[in-house]
């Protein structure tokens, strides 16, 4: 067949990612913070965009030049700008839709609820994402439950309150609690007054793990680091060693125990030979640790309850680093009328707005063709950054309510109440794709009256019921489990196969493997152990 070269028309149709719906799909799946610090690059890269600091005092010239001119950062007024807000009151139901002005006088449009005027200019093509038929009322009534309702908002109700005086700085009143560091700087200047051995000590204290170990640690290693002898490095050790709190600067956990032994007193040899078993000692095989160590029952009693007073990890005294809390993305409460409220959360919830008038005004000083096709793009693309904001929004709170819907025995009863749910699921009642739910649930957090749970721990798979027909939440069977090994006796322990055996009758249908590993999964030792453990504390 000869080969040979032509033109031809052909008609086909394929999905094209723009940037637009490239960056509407990548803000779905940041959580607030992330998106506020989003906010915060578009804004400096885009000169008609800046944040909503709150409602205006209306008092000074944002210019400053007496003629009441407008520029980024000033004040809006008539026709001035558009912020990122949600018509929406979850509180009384009340839906002011799109294109209203606030209550309060001022023109400023909310940002995902822009005029159709204003969003035909900025873009002619719709966004064509699964975001579509998200704007509806804001009541969600989920009539499985006989009228239970989830109300769903974002809004201006956000906000600091209290003490609101900049100059007052409650934590520069706070006194700073002394670290290890210093802690152990000062017994070092103290107890080596030599400024080589001090030397020394300084490299082991920054060798230092989190638990105040010094794991790996090499003196040869260390002493021709420093230019010295080996001997030297262990002279200092050992001082270090005998520093406060107990047992820092220990090379394994044998050796952190006996320094605290060996200052109490009770490193006696019948003790040394335990701490060279303690594989034993964790295994709780009481009969082989009197055999080891020469002793009977009543001493191993006594010299199990001197290590039990013991700290493996004496660095953690001296860590005062607070816990980095999880802030919510969603918050949810219970509604006074029956059904429950769920916003999204306001002092995480960045706002943004675009300054028309900025816009009108220079692009009527703009006179070259690059100026002006400059602002168009500036100004197309904080328009379509609103809508994105705004449909974000509204995703969220959509498939957050769908949650709280089909999880309500969770927030009533318990755990013990979770069901079964998946993706699709949700996907199927609210028409979206899995994988526009899947982005919405990824790294968000609602704070729950319950406490604070991400939007991914609501879906776990389903295990079959003993009937064939229910199922049961893998969740909520962990938890069954750890209630039974916690209420055990130690006379009574229960084993794999007589858990399986329960679980059965309570009609859930599960393997002993199955139950094996959710065991493990939630660091429960074997029922020999907890035998053993429990044997041991009577």
């Amino acid at each position: 067949m000869a080969l040979a070269q032509r033109l031809d028309l052909r008609q086909a149709q394929t999905l094209v990612m723009t940037p637009q719906l490239q960056q509407a799909i990548k803000l779905l799946q940041l959580s607030n913070i992330e998106l506020s610090d989003f906010v915060d690059r578009e804004i400096e890269q885009n000169p008609l965009l800046e944040r909503d600091s709150g409602p205006s005092d209306g008092g000074s010239d944002p210019v400053g030049d007496g003629a009441g001119g407008e520029a980024p950062g000033g004040l809006d007024g008539p026709g001035g700008m558009e912020a990122n807000g949600l018509s929406i009151d979850g509180l009384n139901g009340r839906d002011d839709g799109p294109g209203l002005a606030p209550s309060d006088g001022r023109t400023r449009d909310t940002v995902e609820m822009t005029s159709s005027d204003t969003m035909a200019s900025s873009s002619e093509a719709p966004l064509d994402t699964d975001f579509e038929n998200v704007y509806g009322d804001d009541r969600f009534s989920d009539g499985s439950d006989g009228g239970s309702e989830v109300y769903g908002s974002y809004g201006e109700r956000g906000g600091r309150s209290g003490f609101e005086d900049d100059d007052s700085n409650l934590e520069a009143t706070l006194t700073s609690e002394k670290n290890l560091r210093d802690h152990l700087t000062e017994q070092l200047k103290i107890d080596l007054p030599d400024l080589g051995d001090q030397l020394i000590g300084l490299a082991l204290i920054d060798m230092l793990d989190e638990a105040g170990w010094l794991v790996g640690f090499d003196a040869q290693a260390l002493a021709e680091q420093l230019g010295c002898g080996a001997d030297r490095v262990e002279r200092v050790l050992a001082a270090c060693q005998r520093f406060d709190p107990p047992g820092i600067f220990a090379r394994s956990l044998k050796e952190c125990l006996a320094i605290q032994l060996r200052e109490k007193n009770r490193l006696d040899p019948a003790m040394a030979t335990l701490l060279d078993n303690l594989e034993l000692l964790a295994a709780r095989n009481l009969p082989a640790i009197m055999k080891v160590c020469g002793v009977d029952a009543e001493d191993v009693a006594d010299m199990v309850a001197d290590i039990r007073k013991l700290n493996p990890k004496p660095a953690l005294a001296f860590d005062h680093t607070p816990a980095q809390l999880v802030t919510p993305d969603i918050l949810m409460r219970a509604n006074p009328g029956g059904g429950w409220l769920i916003d999204l959360n306001p002092d995480t919830l960045p706002r943004v707005l675009v300054n028309h008038r900025y816009f009108a005004r220079i692009s009527d000083s703009a006179k070259s063709k690059a100026d002006k096709e400059y602002l168009s793009e500036r100004f197309q693309s904080a328009n379509w950054l609103v809508k994105s904001l705004h449909q974000r929004a509204t995703t969220i709170l959509k498939v957050a309510s769908e949650i709280i819907r089909q999880q309500d025995a969770f927030f009533i009863h318990g755990v013990s109440h979770l069901r079964p749910l998946i993706l699709r699921d949700i996907a199927e009642a609210i028409g979206m794709h899995e994988s526009t739910v899947s982005r919405v649930t990824t790294n968000k957090f609602m704070a729950t009256p319950r406490g604070v749970f991400e939007l991914k721990y609501f879906f776990t798979s389903a295990i079959q019921g003993a009937d064939g027909q229910a199922s049961h939440s893998a969740e909520a069977v962990r938890h069954r489990i750890k209630t039974m090994i916690d209420a055990e006796k130690p006379d009574d322990v229960l084993s794999d196969d007589k858990l399986v055996e329960i679980l059965r009758a309570e009609g859930i249908d599960i393997a002993r493997r199955t139950v094996a590993k959710y065991r493990e999964a939630m660091k429960i030792p074997s029922s020999v152990q907890r035998r053993r453990a429990k044997m041991s504390r009577m």
